[in-house]
């Protein structure tokens, strides 16, 4: 009887899955944070563009880009909150910049994606990477809070007021459409409806003064979304005229009613589409 209880234990065993993978973040040098399983998965293939194809934001680019290498050389850094324009070219410039780090000094840092629904568990993922003592990049991309949501008390505890603090190894990251994370009439409300106004206004604001680096982002002018187009064109070695591709840019740019580098990179991908180049 034993003997048989034994081959069915041991037969259970074979046919269990195997246990989850220890969090390892040297395994990549980007990571998906999956709240729900408290572990980060690699990325190995990063999904972004040289930092010398994005155009007119040099400004925003020189700025990010020094903060980050100060923070890989273990230097003091600030948190970051990229806002503005949508279409702008924040989530892009945070990914080439890390990338442009690592580039210079390979494996100098780490970048874990958290997604905006799981800024509550941010608090198990500091620890996770306190514990793996490598520098490494929170980001999150379009961050912002409505109606009753509280968890940005959480994220500001997490990012300077909490009692151990931000982790010496750890960054924060953000974008947003909105400079304060809050939508105005969210702000407003407060203002008409708490009994001392001034006070609950800066509880809500005052999220955004954690993030010691504030990036504009705005709208582009013809003259960049132009530019955009030009590098685009020369980067991937697409042969066509200006006075041929200037009119389509012109016309794609008014049908979606924006100028951006979101709308020139579609522009680009449609027009190397029609021409029959892959975007390698």
């Amino acid at each position: 009887m034993n003997a048989l209880l034994t081959r069915i234990a041991d037969s259970l065993e074979r046919l269990a899955p195997p246990p989850p993978a220890a969090n390892d973040l040297s395994a990549a040098d980007a990571f998906v944070w999956h709240a729900d399983q408290k572990s980060f998965d690699p990325v190995h293939s990063v999904n972004r563009l040289d930092l010398s194809l994005l155009k007119g934001i040099e400004q925003q680019c020189g700025t990010l880009l020094e903060n980050t290498r100060q923070f890989a050389n273990r230097l003091p850094a600030n948190n970051a909150l990229l806002w503005g324009a949508r279409g702008a070219g924040k989530s892009s410039l945070v990914k080439s910049v890390h990338g442009e780090i690592n580039e210079e000094k390979p494996g100098a840092l780490a970048l874990v994606e958290i997604h905006r629904e799981d800024i509550p568990t941010l608090p198990a993922l500091l620890t996770l990477i306190k514990a793996a003592n490598r520098r490494t990049i929170v980001f999150c991309d379009d961050l912002s809070f409505d109606g009753e949501d509280a968890s940005y008390k959480s994220l500001k505890a997490v990012l300077e007021g909490g009692l151990e603090g931000r982790p010496e190894n750890v960054l924060f990251y953000a974008t947003s459409n909105r400079r304060h994370l809050m939508p105005r009439d969210m702000i407003e409300n407060e203002r008409s409806s708490a009994i001392n106004p001034s006070e609950a206004v800066e509880e809500k604001v005052s999220l955004s003064d954690r993030f010691g680096l504030w990036l504009g982002f705005h709208n582009s002018s013809q003259d960049t979304y132009f530019s955009m187009i030009e590098g685009y064109i020369e980067h991937f070695g697409l042969d066509i005229m200006e006075e041929e591709w200037r009119p389509q840019a012109i016309e794609w740019s008014v049908t979606r009613g924006a100028r951006s580098g979101r709308v020139a990179w579609q522009f680009l991908q449609d027009l190397a589409g029609r021409l029959g180049v892959p975007l390698n």
